[in-house]
């Protein structure tokens, strides 16, 4: 843009002309230098709050997370089949501003994680990634750790909350998405964000969710958004500023056992 600007002008006089690529090159150079430091300064930045760290699960897996704040209050995060860890970055970032120390991980088959079945999302025993995501924060010296998982990565969350022992996961968050194990047995204050018309090759969501929610223990949540949008896609939406807000609220009014 400041060449063609330069351009437009070298045909007013003489003086002009002459001092026209002394004028191009220094717009160039004062351009090149803001483009150069900009992203180098994001990226500092952002090395300062995230660390890259990886945990093995029960059964050999070898997970890979990205960890972000020092806080005593754990939340893990677990994305949709769509996503993958960096999805979760601006969410992470809110959080730990929020007062949590978030773990944002890569299933095993997704990015650099591997374990047993990860040839196959629907059969592998996903819930161990989240169970080691958990007590890897809980190792870490979290006193309370919350799970949030996304679709494919809710239901993961939701079965890891029936395998885990009572008061390893202290709060409970599924965007559209509900367990494969009975909903009976969940051990945490569940809340479920999930959009009205939000629907698959089978129909609307929302019938089969509540229909798993109604059965969950108190205390439980269900909120229902307008739009159609699925899962981690609601933070692409105009709705992205309430479901935060429904999670932090959420996660501050239950109180998790010590």
């Amino acid at each position: 843009m400041n060449r063609h600007n330069c351009q437009e002008t070298t045909t007013r006089h003489a003086l002009t002309h002459t001092l026209t690529p002394f004028l191009i090159l220094c717009g160039c150079i004062v351009t090149s230098h803001i483009q150069a430091q900009s992203p180098a300064s994001a990226h500092n930045e952002l090395g300062s709050e995230v660390e890259h760290v990886s945990f093995s699960t029960e059964d050999g897996g070898v997970i890979y997370a990205d960890l972000y704040g020092n806080s005593d209050r754990g939340l893990v995060l677990a994305h949709g089949g769509q996503f993958t860890k960096e999805s979760w970055q601006p969410q992470a970032q809110y959080l730990v501003k929020a007062g949590f120390r978030v773990l944002a991980f890569d299933f095993r088959g997704f990015g650099k994680s591997h374990g047993p079945g990860d040839s196959d999302m629907d059969t592998a025993p996903m819930q161990l990634d989240v169970l080691a995501a958990v007590r890897y924060l809980r190792h870490d010296g979290a006193k309370t750790v919350a799970v949030m998982g996304g679709s494919f990565g809710g239901a993961a969350a939701a079965d890891a909350s029936i395998a885990s022992r009572p008061g390893e996961i202290n709060n409970l968050i599924l965007l559209a998405a509900e367990g494969n194990g009975p909903a009976e047995r969940i051990k945490a204050p569940l809340l479920i964000i999930v959009a009205r018309d939000d629907a698959n090759d089978d129909g609307l969501r929302l019938p089969h969710i509540r229909a798993w929610f109604d059965k969950a223990p108190e205390p439980r949540k269900l909120i229902v958004l307008d739009g159609s949008a699925h899962a981690q896609f609601l933070f692409q939406t105009n709705q992205a500023d309430r479901v935060m807000k429904e999670v932090l609220r959420f996660l501050s009014a239950s109180k998790s056992p010590d």
